[in-house]
């Protein structure tokens, strides 16, 4: 017993020291391995990579889960669906035709351009089941050369016309389970144009990433698509100014106009026309919307001076009217004709067409058409909306298909 004892004594130490040393190279392998993975993240980032965080297999091979959405209680607010499209490109390169991959949480340098002087860019897009059963998207063509122009504005390279249309549709076909039913709302897309490279001085970022993700969304306000909205005319600030980078869809136009609409939907008012910064009398846009006054047969809208966004819905809506018969000026549209329209209007990829139920200027309020939608906001959501379900025979050749299975 006595020897027994001394056996085990003597072995202790041994023991002790063995599991000691087994624990040692777990811990310097598991040190190794946490060394590798934070070489190859810094690499990346160092070269402008956009890493994403995710657990999905390829989308090829893989089948997602049906879109679990309740199509009657969609609002304007994130869904997210299964996939999204990215691609890259240096600064002196050419960009490639990316791939489909799972939706998933960006990875990059906190030196990266977009986060340190905002430069990025985006487009609003959306794709719709027409009534015949088939998937479109609207004028996608417009959106690439916009994405082009702001791209050249922000000192970012442009996204090939033909690279952008291929990635939209690869991102329509491979979430199309998550496109509403025809009449229930629309698949909103939300390219980007970012500057992902780590650049410390101000600059163009040596790098870039283009990615497009999207979500199912219903009507942008609140009460539904056709519910007229109340606006209040913003005298003290200014949405954009001549020479600056209104009329681009860059990620820095969008948050310096939330002080103000906040504390006008704190007022009870739906959104804020903006003035022009010159004169202060000239109507401009809404937050995000382009504007439109009706008087009589015609219909004016605020010329394209260079501070205000070349709205793609708002393109369309002037072709549709002209067709009409309607004269369309796009002019510079003072305040005080807006107070005497006999209807107004907003336009948007986001709001389609939305009435206008009030105007308040200066604390007096002016209502249009009883606070309904007008004959005329009426007459072009029909034709504008009934091309985009396929209902109107789209004579224009403004859809693009998207053929199922686009993306594998």
């Amino acid at each position: 017993m006595a020897s027994t004892m001394a056996a085990m004594s003597a072995s202790a130490p041994v023991t002790s020291s063995l599991a000691a040393a087994a624990a040692g190279r777990r811990q310097s392998a598991a040190l190794r391995r946490s060394a590798a993975a934070f070489q190859r993240g810094a690499a990346a980032r160092s070269a402008g990579v956009v890493r994403v965080n995710n657990a999905v297999s390829d989308p090829a091979t893989s089948t997602p889960a049906k879109a679990a959405v309740d199509w009657d209680k969609l609002g304007f607010g994130l869904t997210e669906t299964a996939f999204m499209f990215t691609t890259s490109c240096p600064i002196d390169g050419e960009w490639s035709e990316g791939e489909i991959i799972p939706y998933g949480n960006l990875s990059l340098s906190p030196a990266a351009a977009v986060l340190n002087y905002g430069q990025g860019i985006f487009e609003g897009m959306k794709a719709f089941r027409t009534v015949d059963g088939r998937v479109v998207t609207f004028r996608p063509d417009q959106n690439a050369a916009r994405f082009a122009e702001g791209a050249g504005r922000m000192s970012m390279p442009p996204v090939p016309a033909h690279i952008f249309v291929n990635a939209v549709k690869k991102c329509i076909s491979a979430n199309r389970d998550y496109i509403p039913p025809e009449g229930k709302g629309s698949l909103y897309l939300r390219p980007l144009l970012i500057g992902t490279g780590p650049i410390l001085g101000l600059g163009p970022a040596p790098s870039y990433t283009f990615l497009i993700y999207c979500s199912p969304v219903a009507s942008y306000f609140k009460g539904g698509q056709l519910t007229p909205i109340d606006l209040v005319v913003e005298e003290s600030y200014h949405r954009a100014a001549p020479g600056g980078t209104g009329s681009t869809k860059c990620i820095g136009n969008y948050s310096p106009v939330l002080k103000v609409q906040l504390a006008a939907k704190k007022a009870g008012f739906s959104d804020v026309i903006y003035l022009d910064a010159v004169e202060n009398k000239y109507i401009e846009e809404v937050s995000s919307c382009n504007f439109f006054v009706v008087k009589g047969n015609t219909i004016s809208t605020p010329s394209l001076g260079g501070s205000i966004l070349p709205g793609i819905t708002r393109k369309s809506i002037i072709d549709l009217a002209r067709a009409k018969g309607f004269t369309v000026e796009e002019r510079n549209v003072s305040v005080e004709e807006v107070v005497e329209a006999d209807e107004c209007f907003a336009t948007g990829t986001a709001v389609c067409v939305v009435p206008i139920g009030s105007v308040t200027l200066r604390g007096a309020k002016t209502v249009y058409q009883n606070g309904t939608v007008g004959p005329v906001g009426q007459s072009l959501y029909d034709e504008l909306t009934g091309l985009q379900s396929g209902k109107v025979a789209d004579n224009l050749g403004w859809l693009a298909e998207v053929p199922e299975g686009f993306h594998l």
